[in-house]
């Protein structure tokens, strides 16, 4: 009975699609379609084998998880098997073994890179797809997480997970942008105990980022722990980013504030009126955070001494790309910082910065500086408040993602650091 459509995803060439191809001829008494979904620029023509049962579909936008919604609106098959960028069916792969039980719709393998193991879906009931949409490239993190992001919001008790190899890779890369990739979406398999107090909100701040506010809301959400609030602020943007923040509208704990542009100090101080947490986290919209970020942020703000007032580590960097990806860059290290002066002497921003919440209300929330009508560098000014009377805790972690761009604010305005700082000068205490 021919019951599979097989999907073979974003190939970089014709030979690895045809060796694909070639690997399917050991089910093809159970294949009714084979679906090519590609880049534009990826010649699908001539391909040997299947012929008569071959569709093609381009990706256009990069936005791969768009073209599958849509493409399986039209998939008739029962099943939906999984194959993407250099990988083809193992020839150890026993055909009847392409079975799921009574209550069981989902079928998972295990991708590895180096010593990182990551399941994702790999053999699927239609149906099933059709429930769960897929998230667009406009919501994932980068283009690899397509799959795993999908098996995460997947319930787990439809899921039967294969340990034997049923797929292999040709000419396997196990770059250091692959493997730092593959560390992020290991960690959607971390589980947690349930947390304890105490709380802990989430302010994105919103201007003019459509491409990347819908990667940031949805970091906060995937996650073993979730934020006790959220809180996703549009200053007046005259792009699309309202509409794919209106996209996450509804889900409990999360509030979407709208205003008129006055900057990212005014946007972050009405937020902060509605803040009832412990604790408040800023989250930059075109960044995101690591799958585990919030269980281990909790963890250790629980052991903060009550006159800390932040908590900070480590960034982890990443180059956009124009193809519509991202390039693992470095990880930005933190140091401890106890001064005024050691603060501005920082070599890049302070963070990522959770604050304790009493203590950002008591300074008054973020200043308004009158250098650039306080639209620049609001971090540093509630930081050099702070610092005065309150400490501040460096921990080595990583959890926080910078994307590094074209339109990021930082990148636009690197060269008024200095003018800022000028601007300082004859601000009381600065030094001590």
């Amino acid at each position: 009975m021919k019951d599979i459509t097989v999907l073979l995803l974003d190939y970089p060439d014709k030979k690895t699609l045809q060796t694909a191809i070639n690997a399917l001829k050991k089910i093809k008494h159970r294949i009714k379609s084979v679906g090519i979904v590609h880049q534009p620029k990826v010649n699908v023509q001539t391909l040997k084998g299947f012929e008569e049962s071959i569709w093609t579909t381009a990706i256009q936008g990069h936005d791969t998880g768009t073209v599958l919604n849509e493409a399986l609106k039209r998939i008739q098959s029962t099943y939906v098997l999984f194959l993407k960028d250099r990988e083809y069916l193992s020839p150890s792969l026993e055909p009847p073994t392409l079975h799921l039980k009574h209550g069981q719709s989902v079928m998972t393998h295990v991708r590895s890179v180096r010593n990182i193991r990551i399941r994702e879906p790999f053999f699927v009931k239609t149906e099933t797809l059709r429930e769960n949409k897929f998230l667009t490239s406009s919501q994932l993190p980068f283009k690899e997480a397509l799959l795993p992001y999908w098996l995460y919001a997947t319930d787990e008790k439809l899921v039967f997970a294969r340990e034997d190899t049923c797929v292999q890779t040709l000419n396997k890369s196990n770059s250091k942008d692959r493997f730092e990739k593959g560390r992020l979406l290991q960690k959607l398999e971390v589980t947690v105990p349930n947390q304890q107090p105490p709380t802990l909100s989430i302010l994105i701040p919103c201007f003019n980022m459509d491409d990347y506010v819908g990667k940031a809301i949805a970091s906060c959400f995937f996650q073993p722990t979730q934020p006790d609030q959220l809180f996703v602020i549009d200053d007046g943007s005259d792009d699309q980013s309202l509409i794919e923040i209106e996209k996450w509208r509804g889900i409990s704990g999360m509030e979407v504030i709208s205003k008129e542009n006055e900057g990212k100090a005014r946007s972050l101080n009405e937020a902060l009126r509605h803040v009832k947490t412990d604790f408040v986290m800023e989250l930059d919209a075109d960044d995101w955070l690591d799958p585990n970020a919030l269980s281990i942020i909790k963890h250790k703000i629980q052991q903060l001494p009550a006159n800390t007032s932040l908590l900070y580590g480590n960034f982890r960097k990443w180059k956009q790309r124009d193809d519509g990806n991202i390039l693992y860059k470095t990880i930005a290290k933190g140091r401890p910082v106890r001064t005024r002066k050691q603060l501005l002497a920082y070599h890049f921003p302070l963070g990522p910065r959770i604050y304790r919440t009493k203590d950002l209300q008591a300074a008054g929330g973020f200043p308004v500086v009158s250098f650039a009508d306080g639209r620049l560098y609001e971090d540093v000014s509630i930081l050099l408040e702070l610092i005065i009377h309150t400490r501040f805790s460096y921990q080595n972690f990583t959890v926080y993602n910078i994307r590094e761009h074209e339109k990021s604010i930082t990148k636009q305005h690197q060269g008024k650091w200095h003018a800022f700082k000028e601007h300082l000068s004859d601000r009381p205490s600065l030094h001590r």
